[in-house]
């Protein structure tokens, strides 16, 4: 198993989060509520370290994607946490381990418990990603939702060049202590190992994949019980089948593949 963890710093700052292997990768062993008070513990300046601590999450197309192509597997393994947002990833726990996932950490979710506990404790939101348009209408909604959090920017994520740094720098002039990072697998994940030197006053990173688009109303959640049963994947075919039936026709098998062939029990 290649360590993932390669940042001693960011070694050091998840050191107390037990992980389970799943699918060949190492996931936080952490329920939501457990994993957004790390989050919110991990902005305390007292616990800060010299750059952001990096948070992503993996599926089973991520797991299936990871062992195809080197450079993704790279770049999740570069991650100091990795969630898992996926619930065949936390059934396969389950039958495997001895100390299995408590639940699924889904990005949809995590956001709005990091957001009421941002609330209380005057943490700072920055939301970059998705067009602009769904950009500005996820803002909205998240600004009625919750009327005290503190959201000291946003943009949308067609940006590149100088146009692109000059944002980020902008972004670190800001210095949110979360930045929500939504531009889909792998441009987000690149675009934390690339821009990571220039964002030493965010506290902390979190990709975010399609969040935006939820938050904004234009893509809706699957029913609760197709999230129960693990086939919210199904339910987003159903939606966008042009886009999505090809992806999960191809990468579904192998993750179950790899579900039951590379899970391994709790390690640090």
């Amino acid at each position: 198993m290649l360590e993932r963890r390669v940042n001693l710093e960011g070694r050091a700052a998840t050191a107390d989060v037990p992980r389970i292997t799943v699918g060949g990768l190492r996931m936080a062993a952490l329920d939501l509520e457990a994993t957004a008070d790390f989050m919110i513990a991990a902005t305390d300046q007292r616990h800060r370290i010299n750059r952001p601590l990096y948070l992503t999450s993996a599926n089973g197309e991520v797991l299936a994607r990871c062992s195809t192509e080197p450079q993704i597997e790279r770049l999740f393994r570069a991650a100091d946490l990795i969630n898992a947002d996926g619930q065949p990833l936390v059934a396969a726990s389950k039958l495997q381990s001895w100390f299995p996932l408590p639940e699924r950490v889904a990005t949809t979710d995590l956001f709005h418990v990091v957001a009421r506990k941002a609330e209380v404790t005057g943490r700072t939101f920055y939301m970059f990603g998705a067009s602009d348009e769904e950009n500005a209408a996820a803002v909205r909604r998240v600004q009625n939702m919750y009327p005290r959090l503190k959201i000291v920017g946003y943009s949308h994520g067609y940006l590149d060049g100088e146009a692109l740094r000059a944002k980020v720098d902008e972004i670190n002039a800001l210095a949110p202590d979360f930045l929500w990072v939504a531009l889909g697998v792998p441009n987000e994940q690149a675009f934390v190992e690339e821009y990571t030197p220039r964002l030493t006053n965010v506290g902390v990173i979190k990709t975010s994949g399609g969040l935006f688009n939820f938050l904004s109303g234009s893509r809706s959640r699957a029913p609760r019980w197709m999230q129960r049963v693990g086939l919210e994947w199904a339910w987003r075919t159903w939606l966008e089948p042009r886009r999505l039936f090809w992806r999960y026709l191809t990468t579904n098998p192998r993750a179950i593949y790899l579900l039951f062939s590379r899970n391994r029990p709790v390690n640090r």
